[in-house]
């Protein structure tokens, strides 16, 4: 697996991933207009203002997209997401063999991250948020390391957790 380009058919297959407004918030945010269709879609992913990339497995299927952005000088994570068909599962060929795809994710957008945003990969440059219902990715988080941290501003989604690594 690894880190490809997002390609208007990645978009495609991820619209198709969210069938109502609830999951797409949780995913999102607040900046994600319900219903979509492809062109607001498209507009709110801002693809030309964060760095955003698609996990493709060795034959080019979509399991992840993930995108990050400078925020209070940290490598920021957001809009992580894991195909349907490939949540909870693990790498089943190449040297990744057995690592879960969204530690894969995880870990690979935060390597090409820091190399694009130009932060240095050190304890605590990365941040992320999380809606602290979402106890799958929260699990998730934490397993790789991330940790709660005070956000220096107010946080304007209600339940968000603010994590560092």
């Amino acid at each position: 697996m690894r880190l490809t380009q997002v390609s208007q058919d990645h978009v495609l297959q991820m619209m198709s991933w969210f069938n109502d407004a609830d999951s797409l918030f949780s995913w999102a945010g607040p900046g994600f207009r319900y219903p979509f269709t492809h062109c607001s879609f498209t507009e709110d992913l801002k693809l030309d203002t964060s760095v955003s990339f698609s996990l493709v497995t060795h034959d080019g299927e979509l399991a992840g997209f993930g995108q990050c952005y400078l925020r209070h000088d940290k490598c920021h994570l957001g809009r992580l997401l894991i195909a349907p068909n490939f949540r909870g599962k693990r790498c089943q060929i190449g040297p990744l063999a057995s690592l879960k795809v969204s530690h894969i994710l995880i870990h690979q957008l935060i390597e090409q991250g820091c190399k694009e945003l130009g932060v240095r990969l050190i304890p605590g440059s990365v941040s992320l948020f999380v809606l602290n219902h979402n106890l799958a990715a929260l699990n998730l988080y934490l397993s790789l390391g991330f940790v709660e941290s005070l956000y220096p501003e107010p946080i304007p989604i209600d339940n968000c957790i603010y994590m560092i690594k």
